[in-house]
Parts: C-alpha cells; sequence; structure tokens
C-alpha cells in the first residue's frame, strides 16, 4: 500500500524499458536532430524494421517480456515477441497509451461506444487469465464511471503507468478546470485489490491543473514508471495546449517527510540540466526508462524528430534522429541493450543498439 499519500478522495472502488546501418556522428550539446550525439559513440540500426501497423501512438516491453503496441488506427493492440514475430491481435477502438502491472494486466487508454456517443476510456486487460492468447482475453472497463459521463463528458484519459505494488495512475486531459477540487487535467490513482477489484484512491494531490511550470498536469500524454520500489514516474507533455509547459518532459520524484507527502521535480532548472533546459523538447509523445537509470524521450516535433537519452542525473547522453531517420516517432522502448522506436508516420517498429554494446 502507498502509505498516507495524500490525495482527494473522491470514491472508493512492464518492465518498460513503452547486417546494419550507421549514422553521423555530431557534438553533444544543442542537438538539432542531424544524426548522433556523444563522441564516437553511435547507434546502429538493426534491420529488418517491423511494419503493419497504422498511426501506432504507444509502445509497451511488458514483464514477460512481450512488446505490445497501440495500433491505433487499426483499432487493435498487437503482441509480439521480441524477435517481432505477432503473437495475436486484441480488438479495442483507437487505443493510445498502454501500461502492464506485476499481475500482468494490461491497462490501455483507449475509446469506447456508450450510447451511439464516444467517450475516452481506459480498460484492464487480463493476459494471466488467458494464458497470453490475447485474442481472447476479456477488456474490463475502468473509466469512465458514471459520474465521469455527467461530469467529464469531453476528457481524454491520455496517460497510464503501473507500479511495484499494482497501483497504477491514468492522466486525464480537459478544457473544464474551473474547479478547484476536481479539474478535467488531473492525475487519477487506482489501488489493486484483488483480481476482480480496483480501488479509486481519488486525484493526486496538489498537481496543478494549468501551470506551465513544472509537477503540472496540463497537456500530460505520456507516462513512465520506474521499475523500482517507489511511484515516481516521467511524464511528457502536450504542444500547443492553453498555457503549455515550456517542460515538455518531467521527472515527478514522489518525497515523503514528517508533515507532508506528495510531487517535486528532481531536477532544478536552475541547476542547468538539460534535461529540464525550457524549450528543451517539441512535441515529446513517448519516454522509456532502462535498467540503468537512463532517461529516453520520443520528439516528434518536425523540427527535432529524434530520441533523446538522459542520464538519471539530467545529463544528455547519445541522443539522435532528424527527419532522415524519422517521422515523428511516437514512443520509445527498451529491452536486452536494444532501443525499440515506434515510427508513427511510417508505420513501424526500428530497433537500434549503441555501438559499444555490439558483440556484448
Amino acid at each position: 500500500m502507498i502509505k498516507k499519500f495524500l490525495i482527494s478522495v473522491i470514491l472508493i472502488i512492464p518492465i518498460l524499458f513503452g547486417c546494419s546501418d550507421k549514422f553521423d556522428i555530431s557534438q553533444l550539446g544543442d542537438y538539432h536532430g542531424t544524426g548522433n550525439a556523444g563522441g564516437d559513440t553511435v547507434y546502429v540500426h538493426l534491420n529488418p524494421d517491423w511494419g503493419g501497423f497504422n498511426n501506432p501512438k504507444a509502445i509497451l516491453i511488458g514483464h514477460e517480456p512481450f512488446i505490445y503496441v497501440c495500433d491505433t488506427d487499426n483499432d487493435r493492440i498487437v503482441m509480439l515477441n521480441t524477435a517481432g514475430t505477432v503473437l495475436g491481435t486484441l480488438g479495442i477502438k483507437k487505443p493510445i497509451a498502454i501500461a502492464e502491472d506485476y499481475r500482468l494486466n494490461l491497462i490501455v487508454s483507449a475509446q469506447v461506444d456508450i450510447n451511439s456517443i464516444t467517450y475516452s476510456a481506459v480498460y484492464k486487460i487480463d493476459l494471466f487469465a488467458v494464458n497470453h492468447i490475447i485474442a481472447n482475453a476479456t477488456k474490463k472497463l475502468i473509466l469512465p464511471r458514471i459520474e465521469d459521463i455527467d461530469f467529464h463528458p469531453n476528457v481524454t484519459y491520455s496517460a497510464v503507468t503501473a507500479f511495484y505494488d499494482n497501483s497504477y495512475d491514468v492522466a486525464r486531459t480537459g478544457t473544464n478546470n474551473t474547479s478547484i477540487y476536481d479539474p478535467d487535467n488531473a492525475i487519477l490513482r487506482f489501488q489493486y485489490i484483488n483480481p476482480d477489484s480496483d480501488s479509486f484512491l481519488g486525484n493526486v494531490h496538489d498537481i496543478d491543473a494549468l501551470s506551465s511550470g513544472l509537477i503540472t498536469a496540463n497537456g500530460i500524454n505520456c507516462m513512465t514508471s520506474f521499475s523500482k520500489k517507489n511511484i515516481d514516474f516521467i511524464a511528457t507533455f502536450d504542444k500547443g495546449v492553453e498555457n503549455e509547459t515550456a517542460f515538455k518532459a518531467q521527472w515527478f520524484q514522489h518525497y515523503e517527510t514528517i508533515t507532508s507527502e506528495g510531487y517535486r521535480s528532481a531536477f532544478n532548472p536552475a541547476d542547468g540540466l538539460a534535461f529540464v533546459k525550457p524549450n528543451r523538447f517539441g512535441a515529446p509523445t513517448g519516454s522509456c526508462i532502462d535498467p540503468s537509470g537512463n532517461i529516453y524521450i520520443a520528439d516528434g516535433d518536425p523540427g527535432k524528430d529524434s530520441v533523446f537519452k538522459f542520464s538519471p542525473f539530467g545529463d544528455e547522453l547519445q541522443s539522435f534522429g532528424g527527419p532522415t531517420v524519422f517521422s515523428k516517432p511516437a514512443g520509445v522502448a527498451f529491452f536486452d541493450q536494444t532501443l525499440y522506436v515506434l515510427d508513427s508516420q511510417k508505420n513501424m517498429i526500428r530497433r537500434f543498439i549503441l555501438s559499444t554494446d555490439l558483440g556484448q
């Protein structure tokens, strides 16, 4: 259980890591998306690319490990093994975000039709119960609830992430943010109770709905938890929302003192770290964390089209990409020294390995 976490109580109801070509090397610093950054280290492209998707929005490598792709415009989740073989699919309307808890439940943000009206939705999918035959899995609707349809009819459940204790968070975004207690822009927390039931704990406390700074719920489009016994996560943020933040990737670091508990930024912009440099990112939509704690951000902004890599201390490492490499990378995942990049306009997964890791 999460001890004495401060929330606004409303109702009690993976490991992410979502013959070759080499790219040119460029120097670390103000990266302009023209290749690699980081001395003599290069990213090596592993052939072949894996295609067959249609505007995919998110990628996850689960705890099994299997690869899951939100194949958005094909209205399905695609499950693959690490050799790229498709193991199965599950029909689901417009999936855009995906996570997996340690009981091998997928948590998916998608859409649902209720009384001929389409709403944003969150589903829980128990893969263990069907021996990972994903086509046989049942989709359990978590959101929206009746009260959500009444009070938050036009929101998007834009991101999901799961923690070590099988609790999970859902980012909700929308335009009605007049309420101090329950604005559209919020992070909702759920706690696992048993295979048939989760408890809705409420909105995570003290997350600003419209801030353009740090620790905000304004425009979250991806959340990635750490594979540790904590409830920290990396969030990325939409471009073009009202009062958009200048810090479009943030580390929400959980803290607890004698008198208070909540989230703060793991990095201070005043320290000059690349991760929290204002406007460092254009339009990031995906992130992952490797076993060493390095953070990867997929930035699909047309001026960048890149993947950025940062150390656990916020320093930029081997970033790479550009329009000759990617066309709107939407998600990124890491497993066994390999970086998987989901290219949403090329409709494929592209794989890369650092040259220093070849032959290991």
